[in-house]
C-alpha cells in the first residue's frame, strides 16, 4: 500500500505566526493554519490539525463501514459521516491534547435492519485505521438508519 504525504511551512511564533498546509500527495490543495483561530470559536476560514483529523476520520470510517455492511450482506445506498474533534487544555504537560472524537453516521442501506446496521457502525469504529491510530482519544458513536 502506499504512503501519502502533507507539508506545512509556518513562519512565526505560536501566536504571531502563521502556516499553509499542503496535501502534497494528491495535490488537491493548500489550506491556511494559525494557533489564534486554531483556539477561537470561529475558523475564521482557515483550518486546524482537529479539522484534518475529522475529514480523515469521516473518510477513513465510512469506507471500513461500507465494507462491513457488504461483508454482512447488505449493501450501501449512502452513508453520511460526521466528527467532531475537540481540542482541550492538558494539565498533564500545560499544553493541549483531543478531548474527544463523536462520530455520527446516518446510512441508507438495503439487507440490514437496524441493529445489524448499528452493529456493523461499532465495529468499523474500532478497526478502521485512523480510529486505530487514534487509540489514545475518546471515540462516541451515534450510528442509524436514515
Amino acid at each position: 500500500m502506499p504512503s501519502r504525504k502533507a507539508r506545512t511551512e509556518w513562519s512565526g511564533g505560536l501566536q504571531d505566526g502563521s502556516g499553509r498546509v499542503e496535501l502534497t500527495s494528491s495535490g488537491v490543495g493548500t489550506f491556511d493554519v494559525s494557533f489564534p483561530r486554531r483556539a477561537a470559536d470561529s475558523a475564521g476560514g482557515t483550518t486546524s490539525p482537529e479539522e484534518l483529523i475529522a475529514a480523515a476520520h469521516t473518510s477513513c470510517f465510512a469506507m471500513q463501514l461500507s465494507a462491513l455492511v457488504g461483508a454482512a450482506g447488505g449493501s450501501v445506498k449512502s452513508l453520511i459521516v460526521d466528527a467532531e474533534v475537540g481540542l482541550g487544555p492538558d494539565k498533564a504537560d500545560n499544553g493541549f491534547k483531543l478531548t474527544g472524537i463523536a462520530l455520527t453516521v446516518r446510512g441508507q442501506v438495503e439487507g440490514l435492519d437496524e441493529a445489524g446496521f448499528a452493529e456493523a457502525a461499532n465495529k468499523a469504529k474500532e478497526t478502521c485505521p485512523i480510529s486505530k491510530a487514534l487509540t489514545g482519544v475518546a471515540i462516541t458513536l451515534d450510528a442509524s438508519l436514515a
